[in-house]
This record gives C-alpha cells, structure tokens and sequence, in this order.
C-alpha cells in the first residue's frame, strides 16, 4: 500500500482500532490476503466479543475496501441526507475532523503523514531557428520563481538553467526539469518543460528529417540542363548539376543533405528540390520555328 485514503463510518476509534489491527497483526494481515472482506466480516470489534456495540460488520467490509484498492463508496452517518469523512484542511484532531454534506477527502502516506500534492508540470515555448536544429546549440534560460525558505515564508529566486538543443530534435520536443516550478505551501513544486518550437526558414522546409527547398528554372534550363546553387544550414556550399529534364512537379533528392537523425548518429535525411519551370510569356516566330526544329517537330 503506497497511500491509504482514510474513509470512516459509525464509530471511528471502533473502526480505526480494527483497521490497525489487521496492519499490525500478522495473522489478521493473513486471513484477509487468502479471504479478503469475507474473512474479516464475523469479527468481533476491539473492545466487546459479539456485535453488541453497534459496530456493523459491513462498515468494516467498507473500510477494508477503501484501504486494499476497492471502488469507494460513500457512506450515510445517522443522520439522513448526511455523509461524514476526513476533511483536508488539517483542523480537528489527529484525523483532521469531520464534516457532514460534504465529500471532502485527505491522503495520508503509510505512516499516517499527509501527501503533498504535486501540481501538473509548467509548459513553456522554446523557439529554435533550424540551423539550431541543425547543427545544435547551447541555450541559456534565466528564470524566476517562487520558493519557500527555512522560515517557511515565499520568497522569489532566479536561476540560469542550460538547455543543450541537440542536432535533429524536432518541434514538440520536450526538455524537463524536475521540479523548478514555484514552490507553494503543502504541495511539492511543479516540473518546468520547454518545447521546442521550429521557426520559420526562408529557404528550406523541414519534413520529418529531410529538408525541401523550391526552385525555379527557365523553360531553357529545364531542356538544356542547369545547377543549382545553394549554402547549407551549417554554412556550406553547394552547386548541384540537374542533367535530367526538368517537367513540371519534378523533384531531385540530394542524399544525406537533410536534418540529422538523431537515432542514427552520422546519418542525415535527403535534400529534395522541388522544381517550377518558367514558359515565357511570348516567343518570336524565329525562337518558335527553332525550338520546333530543336525538338524535332
């Protein structure tokens, strides 16, 4: 049992006495491993032999189930309409009290401490060019949060945390650091999570791992044959001969120019150059009647 959430109905030192018992008591522990609550039911509660006390077996079935993982229930006090369980606040005894017309729980740990709560995780945008996607970078984030000092008191602290944005990461990616949210009384500090987000290139599109460019050629140089020239994310210069003929919607893949995989250390996705041909708005009768003999027409 990692938590026990405490629900109690009729006689509390009855019930909390039998349920300390069972923990403590080997042999109790044992009938209800092999028997579960059909085990526990003819017991006589602490203090008296038979069922004089007015301790009903089944609240004790009740009980058990909400201690050993059994879908809770609630249960009705004396009073019609009224149900009575632990309040979380902390007030009224070593239980924290009661309250009637109220669904109001506490969690307590195997040694009968309070669980602080652990608020859901702090997500925060993290913009990366993609040549930083590319080839890696360092990032520096200068935080400020909320923190509780030896007094107990709120105090604001600030913080450099380092982010080291590895080649390949892609958008959606998530950087955690555990629990460097702000710190609030009686509850554990939240996690703080950057993702990546991608900005935009003027050049390149990223799709998955590889990178796609656009590029426009005349209706000449998509017969005749041209170069493509370009300069990579990480700086480099590149002429890319296009000997096939360029029809409209043609694509080259250029093996190896794309993102980094970061699965596959040293391997990298494809380039693919998409290519537009340019037809003139006009031709002279001379470049018409040279183009249809050049094309065999």
């Amino acid at each position: 049992m990692k938590h026990l959430l405490l629900l109690v109905y009729g006689d509390i030192e009855c019930a909390f006495t039998l349920l300390m018992q069972v923990l403590n008591d080997p042999q109790k522990r044992m009938i209800y491993d092999q028997d579960g609550e059909e085990g526990l039911k003819d017991m006589p509660p602490p203090g008296s032999s038979g069922n004089s006390s007015g301790f009903n077996p089944r609240s004790a079935e009740d009980i058990f189930a909400e201690f050993f993982g059994s879908s809770p229930f609630e249960f009705s006090s004396p009073g019609p309409g009224r149900s009575m369980r632990f309040q979380s606040d902390g007030g009224g005894g070593m239980f924290g009290g009661f309250t009637g017309g109220e669904n109001i729980f506490r969690s307590y740990s195997e040694g009968g401490s309070p669980v602080p709560r652990k608020p859901p995780p702090i997500e925060s945008k993290l913009p990366c060019c993609l040549a930083e996607l590319y080839s890696g970078s360092t990032r520096k984030m200068k935080i400020s949060r909320t923190v509780m000092d030896a007094n107990g008191r709120q105090t604001t602290e600030t913080e450099i945390l380092t982010i080291e944005v590895k080649p390949g990461w892609k958008k959606g990616t998530k950087i955690t650091f555990p629990d460097k949210g702000n710190e609030q009384p009686n509850q554990l500090p939240a996690d703080l999570v950057f993702v990546i987000d991608e900005k935009a290139h003027d050049v390149f599109q990223r799709d998955g791992n590889d990178l796609i460019m656009n590029h426009r050629v005349t209706l000449a140089e998509a017969i005749g044959g041209t170069t493509v020239n370009l300069t990579t994310l990480d700086g480099r210069d590149l002429s890319i001969p296009v000997t096939d003929i360029v029809s409209p919607g043609y694509e080259l893949a250029v093996a190896r120019e794309g993102m980094p995989i970061v699965k596959e250390p040293g391997n990298r996705g494809d380039l693919r150059i998409k290519f537009e041909v340019k037809f003139p708005n006009q031709l002279t009768e001379e470049q018409r009647a040279g183009l249809k003999r050049a094309l065999g027409g």
